[in-house]
């Protein structure tokens, strides 16, 4: 490669993003969208609705070593086109569901499955093969492809709802995966030695570990290959569960209650829904600032810093008044941002190539969270009237997250 190319990598970052904007925009962040006008149509009680996303994630965290394996043999540009399909097709039959049953079939078993194999376990490998050096900025660019995505297209999507219905906008979504996403896969090359490349900065990479202590530096290297059994037996795969649960047990609660919460501090429902968009904005930048600082500085530490953001944001939330969101949202957002930091540690921490099954394992027992929290929510706001002690949860889930990332360090290549 001439010096003056632009790196490959680059290029599969780039379709990656776009399919994770996607995904962002009509997906991911929709779903606080729909949470209220899919409760009135369907006539279900809060905590009946934030069960669906709850069996998502739960069906999310069961796919993921399966996920993870399958992306490992069979590579990510295969994942994320079936992927395309299978939501596309998902989102135009959940415009047709017309009960609790129904709905939660169609959006648990298939769109959630299509979103999670595609544009979780295969976007996170395609950073993780492509780039030693920039690790975290790559995989920050990939996760703040999915904010971008909420940024630009959750408030056409609130639109689309608010004036057409929420019918019309999963078609509009499914619309959107098979005409604008599926073409794009056709860029992606699922590791760099299937374009006779390799990832960015390998070589520089392993010079500097040789060099440097473990707990200093965050480059992973050929030489330090971890298989999913040999990384669960190290205390550092634990630490990064327990910290990533609880992460996402307090996030979750406020995420896909995100509306609800702001209109219970006095926020209009379509005013809420623009804050949306403010908090999936703000985690843009978040993620690459953090991204960046995370390849300079021990990423635990950064981690831990990400948590302590969250636990502050939600006393401004709890405390503060109808005002408190604009310092609350750029705050939470450091949360949402942290995910790429969390999979980059886990690149540094057990290799390439098994790197896929190993974050399967670690969201088949952080993604439990992401289905309690929001029935945790639900649950305090149909008992009490009010979200005070969900707000609560998610703070002391915030502070000890921070502590267990904290105390997480490298393991060492002879820990097998």
């Amino acid at each position: 490669m001439n010096r003056h190319d632009v790196f490959y990598g680059w290029k599969v970052l780039a379709a990656a993003g776009w399919l994770r904007v996607l995904a962002g925009g009509f997906h991911s962040f929709a779903f606080a969208i729909l949470f209220l006008p899919v409760s009135r149509d369907l006539n279900l009680s809060r905590t009946a609705a934030s069960l669906i996303f709850s069996l998502a994630r739960a069906e999310g965290a069961m796919e993921g070593p399966i996920a993870g394996h399958l992306v490992d043999r069979f590579g990510s540009r295969i994942i994320m086109t079936l992927a395309c399909l299978v939501i596309g097709i998902g989102y135009l039959l959940l415009s047709q569901a017309y009960d609790f049953a129904s709905f939660t079939l169609i959006y648990v078993l298939v769109i959630s499955v299509g979103s999670g194999f595609g544009f979780v376990h295969a976007a996170s490998a395609l950073a993780n093969h492509w780039f030693f050096q920039r690790r975290a900025l790559a995989l920050a660019i990939i996760n703040a492809s999915l904010s971008l995505g909420g940024a630009l297209f959750a408030p056409v999507f609130a639109v689309i709802v608010n004036q057409y219905g929420w019918r019309t906008a999963a078609l509009v979504s499914g619309a959107v995966f098979l005409v604008a996403g599926l073409p794009v896969t056709r860029l992606i090359y699922s590791t760099p030695e299937d374009k006779g490349l390799a990832p960015l900065g390998a070589l520089k990479a392993a010079a500097e570990t040789s060099r440097a202590k473990p707990q200093d530096i965050n480059h992973g290297d050929n030489n330090n290959e971890f298989t999913a059994r040999q990384a669960m037996r190290t205390a550092g795969f634990w630490l990064l569960v327990t910290g990533g649960f609880l992460r996402v047990v307090g996030f979750s609660a406020i995420n896909v209650h995100f509306i609800p919460i702001l209109m219970w501090k006095g926020v209009a429902e379509q005013t809420a829904a623009y804050y949306l968009g403010a908090m999936v904005a703000f985690s843009i930048p978040a993620a690459i600032i953090l991204g960046i600082t995370s390849d300079r500085f021990y990423r635990p530490r950064v981690m831990s810093l990400g948590m302590v953001l969250g636990a502050v944001a939600t006393l401004f939330l709890l405390f503060g008044g109808e005002r408190s969101q604009f310092l609350f949202i750029p705050l939470i957002a450091a949360v949402e941002a942290l995910y790429a930091v969390v999979r980059a540690t886990l690149g540094d921490f057990y290799g390439r190539r098994h790197f896929a099954t190993i974050s399967g394992f670690v969201t088949l027992f952080v993604t439990s969270g992401s289905m309690l929290g929001p029935v945790i929510a639900g649950l305090a706001y149909d008992r009490t009237g009010g979200y005070s002690l969900a707000i609560q949860v998610s703070l002391a889930s915030f502070a000890l997250s921070a502590i267990s990332f904290w105390m997480l360090r490298r393991p060492g290549r002879g820990v097998r």
